[in-house]
Order: structure tokens, then sequence, then C-alpha cells
């Protein structure tokens, strides 16, 4: 982020490396901060080979954000990101029937937008969005994987997923059908919240708590650097992406979203004020 961050209500840094085993990135992250208020950034895992992820990712996080901005802000922020992410998922799939050697093109992408304090995501695939408050690290997205349908009804534990041979076989992502499955969110933010975007690069080589003790301690830009630092020195055999946002300001209470929030807050980060 340019400029003097005294002057906006966040700072946010992101940064995609190539890991430690793949000799081209099929990551891809982006951003564009539209006032000192409001901001759209997103983070994108391809898949498909040939050169179809690296295409399919970058198309998802370009067209993300440049339909974000060209959508009328009167509809919203939340349905504004949603719409711009649809349109990516669209122009991915129309593309992957018209090239030959791009028709196993798609994507997970988890995306972002931040105005006036409130937090709005969209996000599909394994790409993880975290929210760090109150000495708590809370995961706000779920991983569209088979193996994470599995762990979520109980037939894996957590740490035998992390391992599984087949932890990344999606079961929803972006390019793969005309309408996609999105799920979004919304969420006030508070002074100091940090939040981290993440590509399964990073957190599959860093738990939960390593990524939140070094997010925590550091400045956007450096604990990007670090994180991905850190899953470089463990081999990371995977590209490797990530987004670091702190929150200077917190929500407006006159721009709180419809009842509904405080519920879905409470039950993801209980006592954690």
């Amino acid at each position: 982020m340019t400029g003097d961050p005294e002057l906006f209500d966040f700072e946010l840094a992101l940064l995609s490396d190539v890991g430690c085993a793949r000799s081209n990135n099929e990551d891809f992250c982006g951003h564009a901060i539209l006032s000192p208020t409001e901001a759209v950034f997103a983070l994108a895992d391809g898949v498909g080979g040939y050169e179809g992820g690296e295409i399919a990712s970058r198309m998802a996080v370009e067209i993300t954000i440049a339909a974000y901005q060209e959508n009328p802000p009167s509809i919203g922020p939340a349905k504004r990101l949603y719409r711009a992410v649809q349109r990516a998922n669209i122009e991915i799939h129309n593309r992957a029937l018209t090239v030959p050697e791009l028709r196993r093109m798609a994507t997970t992408l988890t995306a972002v937008a931040v105005s006036d304090g409130v937090m709005h995501a969209v996000h599909i695939g394994d790409c993880r969005l975290y929210l760090l408050r109150g000495g708590r690290i809370a995961q706000l997205t779920k991983d569209h994987t088979v193996v994470g349908e599995r762990m979520r009804m109980g037939l894996i534990s957590e740490r035998e997923a992390r391992n599984h041979p087949e932890r990344s076989a999606l079961s929803r992502c972006l390019g793969r059908e005309l309408i996609a499955s999105l799920d979004r969110l919304t969420m006030p933010l508070r002074p100091r919240d940090r939040v981290i975007v993440c590509t399964d690069g990073l957190w599959s080589m860093l738990e939960d708590r390593e990524l939140d003790s070094i997010a925590r301690k550091l400045p956007p830009a450096a604990a990007c650097r670090q994180l991905i630092d850190q899953a470089n020195q463990r081999g990371a055999p995977d590209n490797v992406s990530v987004a670091v946002m702190i929150a200077h300001n917190g929500c407006d209470p006159a721009n709180l979203p419809p009842s509904g929030w405080r519920g879905r807050l409470r039950s993801l980060l209980r006592g954690g004020r």
C-alpha cells in the first residue's frame, strides 16, 4: 500500500513466491486501493496443467478487481464483490471452452473488500481467510476440498486431513461451471484486527498458531516476507502466497450490516475480546 499509513483505515501487503519445487507460479494475487477507507484484494491458486493454472489464477484476480471497481457503488460492496467474482468465473469458463489447451483450467479464489471498517469476502476453493483478534486466530472460510468435507463430517481428524494424500482435491473451484457456487461473508472489523489470506502452499506448511505468531508481531509487508520464508525453509513443494492486512480503525456503527453477523462473530471468536 502506498501513501502514509496513518491516513488509511487499514495497512495491506501481498506477496507471492514460486516455492521450492515448482518451476512456475500458478498462484496470483492483486489489489486496488480505492480510497483511504476502501480496498479490494484477492488471492488465487490455479489448476489445470499446461499454462492453464497460471492463466486462470491471473484472470480470476484481475477480472475480479476490475469488475469490482466497475460495478456501481450504489449496490454496496458485498454485491459488487459477488458480481465481480461471478464475472471472473464466466470469463474463465468461456476461455476454457474456446481454447482446447486450456479446457481443464480452473482456480481457487478468495477475494476481500474492505469498506468503511467492514470486511466482505467471497470464497471458493481452499485459499483461507483468517481473522486475528484478541489473542486468537479463527479460520473464517471453509476448505472446498474432498478432505475438508470429510473432516467437517467427523470422518477424519484435522491432523489426518493435513497429511492426507488427497488433501488438494477440490470439490469447488472457479471456472468449471457457468455459475459458481460461492461462499460469502460480511464482518465488521475492530481496531487492531489483522486479516490473513493465504493459499494452501502456506497453510499446509505452517500451523495456525505459527501464522498467528508471525502476522501478529510484524507490519504486513514484513509478515508476508517472513511467512513465505518460513514455508520455504521447510521445503515448500507448492507455490506460496499471502496477504496480511491490519485494521487501524473499527467499523462506524452506522455502517453495520443487517443483524445476523453478531451471532456468527460470537460463534467464531467466543471469548476472543
